[in-house]
């Protein structure tokens, strides 16, 4: 199976303007989550940054990371994984975040491994929240999938599954590694923002209103995305830790 890892990375963040290039000890994010995925399949071939921005193309030339213009007008890192598709052929292409500097490669090849085994499914992938905080926060996704089967059923960023009493009981989020076949993104690509999607600003639920089963896979759920300028302290001291 031909795959390819997509790292979207978008220079004008609204929460947080110009996070690719941000420093973290030294390092940019968008390099350290480079260097994470090469960790995971040690071949600068598989991996590429999808940016909208000459600013990051420039920074990747000169780090010798594979890069490819897109759109300024992608509204979501799915989109930019759309545009990277119609230009370069493959059968699955792995969305990893680009900002996740911390982002375990031991989740990345598990998510590689059951891609290979069936590559015509969505996938997505999940962990469990250990934190109040984490649980009531809206910059984390938290996902409701199947017992049996771990075929999402909903993901929303309120505190969900809720009791009566509203307090945190047990929860999982989302992990920002998804994985599409090419059938998927030229559906997603064609559609624009599907009402759900629209409302929790999550793009995944696009698959889900389109119709596409998502397989969740579980993950050890270690990196730390990068939203707001707190998420840097975070990152620097699991970095200080490890």
């Amino acid at each position: 199976m031909k795959y390819l890892i997509v790292i979207p990375a978008r220079l004008k963040s609204t929460r947080l303007p110009n996070k690719p290039l941000i420093k973290i000890k030294g390092k940019e994010i968008l390099l350290r989550t480079y260097e994470r995925c090469l960790q995971a399949v040690n071949d600068p071939k598989k991996i590429i940054v999808a940016t909208d921005h000459q600013s990051i193309v420039a920074f990747c030339q000169e780090k010798n990371i594979n890069v490819i213009m897109t759109s300024e007008q992608c509204l979501t890192g799915t989109d930019r994984v759309c545009e990277v598709a119609k230009k370069i052929n493959a059968d699955t292409y792995i969305n990893v975040q680009g900002d996740e500097p911390i982002i375990d490669p031991e989740d990345l090849k598990k998510v590689i491994e059951i891609v290979e085994k069936d590559p015509k499914k969505v996938y997505n992938g999940y962990a469990e929240i250990k934190t109040k905080h984490n649980y009531f926060s809206p910059n984390i996704p938290k996902v409701i999938f199947h017992p049996t089967t771990k075929e999402l059923m909903y993901m929303s960023r309120a505190a969900i599954p809720a009791n009566k009493s509203f307090t945190f009981e047990k929860a999982w989020k989302q992990v920002c590694i998804y994985a599409f076949p090419k059938d998927s993104l030229v559906a997603f690509s064609a559609t624009n923002k599907t009402p759900l999607e629209a409302i929790e600003d999550i793009e995944v639920l696009r698959f889900l209103e389109l119709g596409y089963t998502v397989q969740m896979i579980s993950l050890s759920g270690n990196g730390i995305a990068v939203d707001v300028p707190e998420d840097i302290k975070k990152v620097e001291a699991y970095l200080d830790e490890n």
